[in-house]
Formats: structure tokens, C-alpha cells, sequence
């Protein structure tokens, strides 16, 4: 409590004394100004999380003030005290930016409850920023090759519309980074991105998860859920690996698409809603379309914007920062020093084909992060392709031996699969249900 700041400004001495007697007994900072044009100056020196100003001030007035402090500072919450309060006065206030209004004589159990209140608020404001920026770094797009030019200035004429996105790419390429930067980019960035992978939910339940259920409208409805496209309101709903969906559930999405109307599983009432699609898909859905395994219709409506995304081996000059972000992305995630590569090492990278794209790339420099001592990494740490796959005479129980080479049996036969867990299931010769727990035991890293 004592790092917290409470700037007083008022022009009655016994006002500052008495509020700053009570926030002190509580462990805030004090600090005191008996003008606005005080109050300017103390705060190009200071940084306080609370103001409580007088709106009857000599000189420059208390509203005045008020405008002129959130120009500068918006993130301080101000509360507006006065002896002659109206409510046309306490509105306009708020309207300007004041986060309360308190008439005076102050009761110390008001002022106490609104300073908490108002400190709360900024705490959450402050973290939710910081939220929102470590979901931009997060999702950010890495590389300045042509390639990724191009692609950036696709990205940004694409978000600026409502139109649909069909992502096309390789596994593992990075088409959710870039459903989540066209979203993010978007006018529709401050409502819901609601994402969900066709190829991962059973075809039983697809229906379920797109448009939701009312209680009782099969086994195992216990409650009434809402569906993916009625979270998305008003947002973007990314469909991945669209060309897994089932030739029924493509048929709903399609009526979804062209009336913005559905009806939950088991429900009667139309549900209207307002969804950007953005899909992605790693197969060729013209060639699926004349396999008959794709609708042509829905083909044709989801592909209004292509957006086709490069393979990492089309664009190595971006692998140095790549490898450089990567180093210091899982540095700080396990609490280490970034490591740095030596240029052989970075030679090694650079020529290697990388058929998992991005996502093998990241898996390659977490593991280098986690298993190498050393801060300096050198081509004899870099292990590529099938040799990454573990040495199991290196271990000494045939426990751990055999769970190694299931995890890594698992992961080459999903990769082989698109990370299809139905069909890899089905190879697999095990239950869906089966594999799923496997690769939550495992701690296996999904697309």
C-alpha cells in the first residue's frame, strides 16, 4: 500500500489536512496542492494512482483542471469533491472523465470506499492493457522477406473489410497467427474471436459446438450451451481445418452464411447473428470440391479473400528472427537468460528444409532452451528431423523408454495426419477418447 499515491488538490487547507490524515492512517502516499496551476507542476514530477480535486479553485477552475489532466494523464482515475454540488455539475464531470463525484462534508467511510474502488479499477484497466499487449506480441507476425511483405499487406487490406478469409497454407505454417492479426486489425478487434479446429471435435458433436444445444436435446445434455457462432457475435468466428467438416455440417454452415440465422441443436427459435468467418485449411479444397468431398457453394463462400501463406523453406532470410525471437520468447517463459546461437548453428537452421514449418521450428529452439545448459548454442545441441527423435537406449527403465517412443510414435502419426485426431484414431486403432487422454499425458502440443 505505501507505493500508492493520492494526489489531494484543494484550495482549503483544512480539506488537504483532513485528507490526508485519513490516507495516511491507511499507508497511502500523500501528496497536496492548493491550486490547479500547482497541481500542473508537481505532476510533471510525479506520477500519482488517485486524485480527489476541488472543482471551486482559484484561478483555473476544478473542470478546467479536470480536462486539461486527462488530456495528459487518462489513466488517472480523478474523483471531483465541492461544497456546491448539482447534479448538471457532478454530469458534466463524469462526462469529462472523473470517476466520481463526492460532495462535501466528506464522510471518511465514502472517501475511503470510493478510493479503493477507484484504485481497483485502475489496477484491472493497467492489467487488461497489459493483456492485450502481450496478445499482440504474442500474435504477431515475424519476418521481413517479400513473402511476409506481401503477406502483411494482404493482412491489412483484408481486415479493413467484413469480407470472408480462407487461409491456405501448409501445417504448421502460422494460419492461426494470421486469423488472429486479421481479427485484431479488424473493426470487429474489441468483440469476441472465437476459434474452433473441425478436424479435432467428433462429427456427433460438430453441430453442438457450432451452434449450440437446448437441455435435453440428447444424451448428455444436461444444460443449454451456446455455440461457436453465437459467441462470436458481433466478432469473427476462425473455422480451422474447414475442409474436415462433414458434408452435413457444411450444408448448416452454408445456410448459416446466407441468412446470419441458425437454430440451436434441439431448439425451434431462430438465433440471428452477426459473424465474420475466417477459415483456414491445409488441403486443396478446388480438388476436394471435385471429389465431391467439399460443397462447391460453400467453397465459393468462404474463398471471397484467399490468403495464401508461404512455406518457411520459401522464406529462410526470416529464420535469424525467427530464431531470435524464439530464443527470447521461451527465455522468459522458464525464467532464463536468452540464449544466444553461434553463426554455424544459425548456418545449420537456415539450410534445413523445415517440412513442420514454424511450428518445428519453435519446437526445435523450446527444446534447445530447456535442454541446453550452456547460453551459447552450437551446432553439435542442433538435432533436425527424424534424428530429433529421442535415443531410447539412452534410457534406463523400458518404462520410460517405451512412453518416450509412443509420444514421439503419436506425434510423427499425427503430423502424418494434418493433426487429424479422428483419423489418426482411427489408424492408431484406438479409441478417440483414448488418444486424447495420451496426448494430455504426454503434454503433447496441438495446432
Amino acid at each position: 500500500m505505501t507505493d500508492t499515491v493520492v494526489f489531494i488538490v484543494d484550495d482549503e487547507e483544512g480539506i488537504r489536512e483532513s485528507l490526508s490524515g485519513i490516507f495516511e492512517d491507511e499507508g497511502y502516499t500523500v501528496l497536496t496542492a492548493g491550486t490547479a496551476e500547482e497541481a500542473f507542476d508537481m505532476l510533471k514530477e510525479q506520477t500519482p494512482d488517485l486524485m480527489f480535486l476541488d472543482v471551486w479553485l482559484p484561478g483555473i477552475d476544478g473542470i478546467q483542471a479536470l480536462t486539461k489532466i486527462r488530456e495528459r494523464n487518462p489513466e488517472l482515475p480523478i474523483v471531483m469533491i465541492s461544497g456546491h454540488g448539482n447534479i448538471e455539475l457532478a454530469v458534466n464531470a463524469t462526462r469529462i472523465g472523473a470517476y466520481d463525484f463526492l460532495e462535501k462534508p466528506l464522510s471518511l467511510e465514502r472517501v475511503l470506499l470510493v478510493a479503493s474502488r477507484a484504485l481497483e479499477r485502475r489496477t484491472l484497466e493497467l492489467e487488461n492493457r497489459a493483456l492485450k499487449q502481450d496478445l499482440t506480441e504474442k500474435w504477431r507476425l515475424i519476418g521481413n522477406s517479400p513473402k511476409m511483405k506481401q503477406l502483411g499487406e494482404q493482412i491489412d487490406m483484408a481486415a479493413k473489410s467484413n469480407g470472408r478469409v480462407l487461409i491456405l497454407g501448409e501445417s504448421g505454417a502460422g494460419k492461426e497467427l494470421v486469423a488472429h492479426t486479421l481479427h485484431g486489425s479488424s473493426t470487429r478487434a474489441s468483440k469476441p474471436f472465437i476459434e474452433m479446429n473441425c478436424a479435432a471435435i467428433p462429427q456427433e458433436l460438430i453441430e453442438s459446438e457450432l451452434f449450440g444445444h437446448e437441455k435435453g436435446s440428447f444424451t448428455g445434455a444436461f444444460e443449454r450451451k451456446k455455440g461457436k457462432f453465437e459467441l462470436a457475435d458481433e466478432g469473427t468466428l476462425f473455422l480451422d481445418e474447414v475442409g474436415d467438416m462433414s458434408l452435413s455440417t457444411q450444408a448448416k454452415v452454408l445456410r448459416v452464411i446466407e441468412t446470419q440465422e441458425f437454430q440451436r441443436v434441439g431448439g425451434s427459435k431462430n438465433i440471428k447473428v452477426d459473424v465474420r468467418i475466417i477459415s483456414a485449411t491445409n488441403k486443396d479444397l478446388a480438388e476436394e470440391v471435385k471429389k465431391s468431398t467439399f460443397r462447391e457453394d460453400l467453397f465459393y463462400r468462404l474463398n471471397v479473400i484467399p490468403i495464401p501463406l508461404p512455406p518457411l523453406r520459401e522464406r529462410k532470410e526470416d529464420i535469424p528472427e525467427l530464431v531470435d525471437y524464439f530464443l527470447g520468447y521461451f527465455a522468459a517463459e522458464y525464467g532464463q537468460k536468452p540464449k544466444k546461437i553461434t553463426p554455424e548453428g544459425l548456418k545449420m537452421l537456415e539450410v534445413y528444409d523445415w517440412p513442420g514449418n514454424i511450428r518445428e521450428l519453435r519446437n526445435v529452439i523450446e527444446r534447445l532452451v530447456i535442454m541446453i545448459p550452456s547460453n551459447t548454442v552450437t551446432p553439435k545441441n542442433i538435432i533436425l528431423g527424424e534424428a530429433a527423435r529421442s535415443d531410447y537406449f539412452t534410457f534406463n527403465t523400458l518404462k520410460e523408454a517405451r512412453e518416450s517412443f509412443e509420444k514421439d510414435f503419436i506425434i510423427k502419426k499425427l503430423e502424418e495426419n494434418n493433426w487429424n485426431i479422428s483419423k489418426t484414431a482411427e489408424i492408431l486403432d484406438i479409441e478417440r477418447s483414448n488418444l486424447h487422454r495420451k496426448i494430455k499425458a504426454y503434454d503433447i502440443k496441438t495446432p
